[in-house]
């Protein structure tokens, strides 16, 4: 074995001395300053000033432990966060620290929806120390993004510009800035390590920019900025064992983080395109039955009637290869290329159909809500009281990530101890039938309830499979 080591480099010496007089020639000592020294200085100087620190307060409610005892890990890992408790639970205030993007010259700030959860104050102090009271423009669970607004009178502030982080290469040059551990504004560097990761369950919009750049807790909503002082992305997480970054750190893409601003600045709740399709991801073993090569891609299952899809000609079986020129890996790639396209425009969408490749343009339009959700409490002496139902539509299942549960009842609350929740009914079943009577809407549903029975025997839809409870009073 050392001697294959040594006869390696051996070669690699030889190859080194003939070319290296070759390159001598067009090698040059540097002359000025600038040629020697390379500095991110000119970016954090444009960006800096645009990147803040945002302090929340929250209530929460908390239990005095009967002993101390049952305060340890030990217990509570077993028998629940809450063995042990009594009395009445106390108001407490949780501080919570993170970081935000201003975007725009009259004080409209972006940051993560984690950082300003349910807070009952937000404060938001610039990086000359300015502190500002902030409010909530708008709150976007489903991509983890909030937008605040502060009131710097007539002072014009700096802000960043959004880049296209559809051009985004990975390799490129980046720069997180942020308020690690609550230390002060921190600039760290690294480079694009990977584009469209999915599957990393942040969110309910999982695509997210990957970086080796240093992001620790606090960097939680601050910029990550391509070297043109740009915006790429939002940073929201990191992947560690102990808390601390070991290089591999996530972003929000900016495109996706256009679109909640550009509602905010509207006045408008979060409004995305939808597809009008159901489909799952092309898996190898799928990829070789219809004539693939490689996996990579979306299969459709199903096609609402008179939607987008349909209206663009894609049918069941069609495998949805490309959005606008950008590439489908997954179901959730194409959740995001839909979602953050411009409504409504067409945007050309490649399918792969009889072994071979073909273009549609897809309508981008928002999903309808019909029939009206008509959210209902259920109360009474049967297995669903204490359930809150709603009628599905396009629009329903969307918000409640349902891809294909375009129609029937569902399950949107359950209050804690309730029948429902005793019984073991969750919220996202689909209740298809009572006691062998079809449920096609809340309507049906509450009259099917308000009859006095001995037995129950209810069929729910969960996560793809039917399944039946019975029960008897």
């Amino acid at each position: 074995m050392l001697r294959m080591v040594f006869t390696l480099c051996i070669g690699l010496a030889a190859f080194g001395a003939e070319t290296g007089a070759a390159q001598a020639q067009d090698t040059q000592v540097p002359g000025t300053r600038e040629e020697i020294a390379l500095s991110f200085a000119p970016v954090v100087r444009k960006v800096a000033p645009a990147v803040v620190n945002v302090f929340s307060k929250r209530a929460v409610q908390q239990q005095r432990p009967v002993s101390p005892l049952f305060g340890n890990p030990f217990f509570r890992r077993f028998f629940g966060k809450n063995f042990g408790m009594q009395g009445v639970p106390r108001a407490r205030m949780e501080n919570s620290l993170g970081s935000g993007v201003i975007v725009s010259q009259d004080g409209l700030i972006v940051t993560n929806h984690h950082v300003i959860g349910d807070a009952t104050e937000i404060k938001v102090v610039l990086a000359d120390r300015r502190e500002f009271s902030a409010r909530v423009v708008l709150a976007d669970k489903g991509t983890d993004l909030a937008v605040l607004r502060i009131d710097p009178g007539d002072r014009v502030l700096p802000y960043v510009r959004f880049r296209d982080s559809n051009d985004v290469q990975v390799g490129d040059l980046v720069l997180a800035l942020g308020n690690p551990f609550g230390v002060g504004q921190t600039v760290t560097s690294g480079i694009v390590s990977a584009i469209a990761r999915t599957h990393v369950g942040i969110s309910d919009y999982s695509f997210f920019i990957q970086t080796d750049a240093a992001i620790n807790p606090g960097n939680s909503g601050g910029a990550l900025v391509t070297l043109d002082g740009k915006l790429l992305g939002i940073n929201t997480a990191i992947y560690s064992r102990g808390g601390g970054s070991v290089g591999i750190g996530f972003a929000i893409p900016a495109n996706m983080v256009r679109t909640v601003v550009d509602s905010a600045i509207n006045g408008q709740p979060v409004r995305r395109a939808w597809s009008g399709l159901a489909g799952q991801s092309l898996t190898k073993d799928l990829a070789e039955g219809f004539g693939l090569d490689r996996p990579g891609g979306v299969i459709v299952n199903k096609v609402f009637s008179g939607g987008p899809a349909d209206a663009a000609g894609i049918k069941s079986g069609d495998i949805i290869l490309a959005v606008g020129g950008q590439p489908v890996q997954d179901l959730d790639s194409l959740k995001f290329r839909i979602a953050t396209g411009e409504l409504g425009s067409r945007v050309e969408t490649t399918l792969w159909r009889d072994k071979g490749r073909i273009d549609v343009n897809l309508p981008l339009v928002t999903a309808p809500e019909t029939p009206a959700r008509e959210e209902t409490r259920l109360d009474g002496q049967h297995p669903l009281g204490g359930s809150f139902v709603a009628n599905l539509s396009p629009a329903l299942a969307q918000e409640l990530d349902q891809p294909g549960a375009w129609q029937g009842v569902i399950v949107t609350r359950i209050q804690r101890r309730g029948p429902a929740h005793r019984l073991g009914f969750r919220p996202g079943d689909i209740l298809l039938s009572v006691n062998d009577h079809d449920i096609e809407g809340v309507g049906d549903l509450v009259a099917v309830l308000q009859q006095p029975l001995e037995r129950w025997l209810i069929s729910v839809a969960r996560e793809g499979r039917v399944r039946r409870f019975e029960f008897g009073t």
